[in-house]
């Protein structure tokens, strides 16, 4: 009887802990940096007739700031590098594809209340600048535009201070191609969306402002 005893304590105390953990695990930073490398597509539509990139392209970069003005809404400031590499049956040509965007996130983890608790979804969204620059003897076809960006994070807390975390994003372009005659004239020029699928660290800079 005892020896059951003895296991049903350690199995009630494992529980304890792993569920004080998780709910310390809500907690929310205030301010946080991200991180984040993976992979992009450039929609064909931005290139010129008969030019186009490959469909998955390497590497891409996210750095950003946040700060939460409260635990479901805050600001967002981030920067984004994309490289883009010409398709096997198109002209040789390679594109660096900067950004940067002042986004609004929104954080509706405590709706979803079916999700684990160490998951948090964040929305984010807003406008920003793209910066074109084609390499080599293309560079006279560098372009720079508005955008407009739009995503989703799912986050998974390591601990209090750091998660990991996967961001869908799309990044429309809003302008349009110039007129090249010949057509060949306008390689390397993009003016398309992007879609980016990075992974990376979110890590808290400060304390917890929201503790309950």
């Amino acid at each position: 009887m005892q020896y059951y005893f003895k296991q049903y304590l350690f199995v009630f105390i494992i529980v304890f802990i792993t569920f004080n953990s998780q709910a310390q695990l809500k907690d929310t930073a205030k301010w946080k940096a991200l991180f984040a490398v993976g992979l992009n597509y450039p929609t064909t539509d931005g290139f010129v007739k008969s030019s186009y990139a490959k469909p998955v392209n390497f590497p891409t970069i996210n750095l950003g700031i946040q700060h939460k003005l409260t635990p479901q809404y805050g600001v967002k400031l981030d920067f984004g590098f994309n490289r883009f590499k010409n398709a096997d049956d198109t002209p040789e040509f390679k594109i660096n594809y900067t950004r940067i965007n002042a986004q609004f996130i929104y954080d509706p983890t405590a709706y979803l209340t079916f999700l684990p608790m160490r998951l948090r979804t964040v929305a984010h969204a807003g406008p920003g600048m793209s910066f074109v620059k084609p390499l080599g003897t293309l560079g006279d076809n560098k372009q720079t535009f508005v955008n407009l960006l739009a995503g989703l994070e799912v986050h998974y807390a390591i601990n209090e201070k750091v998660s990991v975390y996967t961001d869908v994003s799309y990044i429309y372009g809003l302008t349009s191609l110039e007129d090249y005659n010949p057509v060949l004239n306008g390689l390397g020029a993009f003016n398309g969306s992007v879609f980016n699928l990075t992974f990376g660290l979110a890590v808290a800079l400060d304390g917890c402002r929201y503790c309950n």
